[in-house]
């Protein structure tokens, strides 16, 4: 068995520490969600996601879970939440996003799939961020933190347009890393 060995977030080497994917949809103004759902419907954004996640450990806030009210098949799910007696059966529960990246260790990619507050939080530690950029306003509620892209290589970018006509970027951003 080999051990990975890779620079930290902060700098310091970490063995076997997972690479943490933030993966999202935005539209215009940062918009990711009203009433804890998606303002639209794009179905192949919604394959994307199940093809870059599939038999990776997805990280997600209770509210998150809540929205989904499942588990998404083929992924091991941790939910983090405050309440120390909240449980899922088939899902691990941690209290914190520290706590969630220590409970996937073991997988080479963690994907953080929201919501807003836990986005705040992991965009200081991601690794990479996939970004599906719709073109289009909507109200919302719930917001993707700005962030700033001089501390961001963009590696990949796709346009589309869905069936309905909605035009999309596919956007993969890798961090800066800072010799």
């Amino acid at each position: 068995m080999s051990v990975v060995i890779q620079e930290s977030r902060t700098g310091q080497y970490n063995r076997d520490m997972p690479k943490l994917s933030l993966i999202v949809a935005i539209a215009h103004d940062g918009v990711i969600g009203v009433n804890n759902t998606l303002p639209w419907h794009l179905p192949e954004d919604l394959k994307r996601f199940r093809a870059l996640t599939m038999g990776h450990h997805i990280i997600m806030g209770r509210k998150t879970y809540d929205s989904l009210n499942r588990l998404l098949p083929g992924r091991t799910t941790v939910i983090v939440t405050r309440n120390p007696h909240f449980k899922v059966e088939g899902a691990l529960v941690s209290g914190s996003l520290q706590a969630a990246l220590a409970q996937a260790a073991q997988d080479d990619e963690v994907f953080l799939i929201g919501g807003a507050e836990l986005y705040r939080e992991g965009l200081a530690q991601a690794d990479r961020l996939y970004i599906t950029e719709i073109d289009a306003h909507y109200a919302g509620d719930a917001f993707f933190p700005p962030f700033d892209k001089q501390q961001w290589q963009l590696v990949a970018e796709e346009s589309h347009r869905s069936e309905q006509g909605l035009p999309f970027r596919y956007l993969t951003y890798e961090r800066n890393v800072v010799v």
